[in-house]
Parts: structure tokens; C-alpha cells; sequence
């Protein structure tokens, strides 16, 4: 199972799913349509969401309620730094967090949480979003798991996303709620539409760094 593609893929660490219960991915999909009414459906499966035309407005799992792996739940509860993202915003990051007992430990943990937002939009899921667009959303599916946000400050690239993506830009004013955001170059120069490992990395632990020391100060 888990631990055996642990070793097949020479993973540093342990690979800890959300849940072992067989649950479908569904989404609430908005449309607009050519008379200028409002279109509703419900999409289900993972790889149908990003197929499905019209703007995802909430991803929720069925069933509801599926229990959470206690590994993973004790590794949360346990962990200095707990990071979300990057990946597929809908379909990889928030289907995670739509686990009750894993959004009940990620914010009941002391450890310094972190969302890492996509450098990209990505087609069919994240179409003209900007920072704040994933924070609402994030906001929207899992409020308090994560207060803080990384996202990339440099779109001076020597090519921009490919595809039908663009920037994901943070724009002027204050993020939703409280979050805070850190910004910092960690876009891949030859794949702009990736992060750079070595830069997110870096960017990571700077934040981390300058949260604990703040939380030691004020104690």
C-alpha cells in the first residue's frame, strides 16, 4: 500500500492520505448562459471537474462525512509546519481539507501553517483567478486552517504561462479575513507556469522563520 510506494518512488518522509474511505470528488459549477440566466449543476468524479464548462464554485466530498487516517491526523497535531499547495486548487489542495477531523487538526495545530498559491491559473478550475480569489475560496471551504499565504511577486519571466493560464497576480489592497501574505520570486524561469523547488523552499522556510520568531517574541 502506502509505505510500499513510499519506497518504490524513494520518498524522503512519509506519504499520509486524508482518509482510506472511497469517496467521490463533486462540485457545484456555475454557468452562464447565452439569454443571460445562471446555470447550476453538480459535476462528480476528480477528472470530470476540470472538463466541466462554467466556474467551479464549491467542491464538496460524498459522503460528507468520511473519517480521517489517524496517522495523519496525529501527524498534523505533531508537526512544526504544516504547508498546502501548490497543486490542482479544486482537485489536489482543497479535497484534503473537506476531510472534517483533517481541517479539525490542521487548525487546532500550533504548527506554522502555510497555503503556497499556484503561480497559474490552471484551465478549468482556476480561470482569471487572483491570489485573493484562491483565499476566498480557500476561506470558503476550510476559514482558520490556514491564516497565512505564500505567493510569487515576479512575472518578469522570458515566457509567460502556457496554454489558456496566466499570472495569478495578487492585486492592491487587503486580503480577505486575516490572512497574511508573503510574496517572494519563486516562479520556475523556464516553466513559469511551475514553482522552482529550490526558490519555494527557500521562500517557505524564510516565512516560517520570521513567524516563529515573531511568536517568540510576543511570549
Amino acid at each position: 500500500g502506502i509505505a510500499e510506494s513510499s519506497r518504490v518512488l524513494a520518498v524522503r518522509g512519509r506519504i499520509l492520505p486524508s482518509t482510506l474511505e472511497n469517496v467521490t470528488l463533486c462540485a457545484e459549477v456555475r454557468q452562464a448562459q447565452p439569454d443571460g440566466s445562471m446555470e447550476w449543476r453538480i459535476v462528480e468524479g476528480e477528472s470530470a471537474l476540470p472538463r466541466a464548462a462554467g466556474q467551479i464554485e464549491r467542491v464538496y466530498l460524498q459522503p460528507a462525512h468520511a473519517r480521517a487516517y489517524p496517522e495523519a491526523v496525529r501527524a498534523l497535531l505533531q508537526a512544526d509546519l504544516i504547508v498546502a499547495g501548490p497543486g490542482s486548487f479544486f482537485t489536489s489542495v482543497l479535497p484534503n481539507l473537506l476531510v472534517d477531523s483533517i481541517r479539525d487538526a490542521i487548525c487546532a495545530s500550533s504548527a506554522v501553517r502555510i497555503y503556497v498559491c499556484n503561480v497559474a491559473t490552471q484551465a478549468g478550475e482556476t480561470d482569471g483567478f487572483s491570489v485573493v480569489d484562491h483565499l476566498r475560496k480557500l476561506d470558503e471551504h476550510a476559514a482558520g486552517a490556514f491564516p497565512v499565504a505564500l505567493a510569487n511577486s515576479n512575472y518578469d519571466v522570458s515566457r509567460p504561462p502556457s496554454g489558456n493560464s496566466d499570472w495569478v497576480t495578487l492585486p492592491p489592497g487587503d486580503p480577505p479575513r486575516a490572512y497574511r501574505v508573503f510574496t517572494d520570486d519563486v516562479v520556475d524561469s523556464e516553466r513559469p507556469w511551475r514553482h522552482d523547488s529550490a526558490k519555494l523552499a527557500g521562500a517557505v522556510m524564510s516565512a516560517y522563520e520570521t513567524l516563529r520568531a515573531e511568536k517568540a517574541a510576543a511570549e
